[in-house]
């Protein structure tokens, strides 16, 4: 396994423990197919940009982040549990989660009807 699919199966690990954790923290159920979707989105992007900004992204939080947010949004997490996750925001009770989770919730904010 090169060094490459190392960083993958890395990061990928890491964006499935940070959606168990999101999950957990907001006393849901996680939607097991979309997380396997929204993990394999995050393979697909990672395998599409070159082998040097793979291992760059590894070491930036913000940048990975980024990733994992258009992975969360690209599989339909963001429309999972919408109503309840918007309601634990807007009560104040979505806390607890560590701070680079709020690219996750803004998902929800974002996606509200006006």
């Amino acid at each position: 396994m090169g060094a490459r699919d190392e960083v993958i199966k890395e990061l990928r690990q890491d964006f499935r423990g940070a959606l168990e954790l999101f999950y957990a923290q907001l006393q849901l159920a996680p939607p097991y197919d979309s997380v396997e979707k929204a993990v394999g989105a995050l393979v697909v992007q990672l395998k599409a940009i070159p082998a040097v900004d793979c291992q760059a992204l590894a070491l930036d939080p913000t940048r990975r982040w980024k990733l994992y947010r258009e992975a969360f949004v690209t599989s339909g997490l963001h429309k999972k549990h919408r109503g309840i996750i918007a309601g634990l925001i807007r009560s104040g009770r979505a806390t607890g989660l560590p701070r680079e989770y709020q690219v996750l919730l803004e998902t929800y904010a974002a996606s509200q009807p006006e």
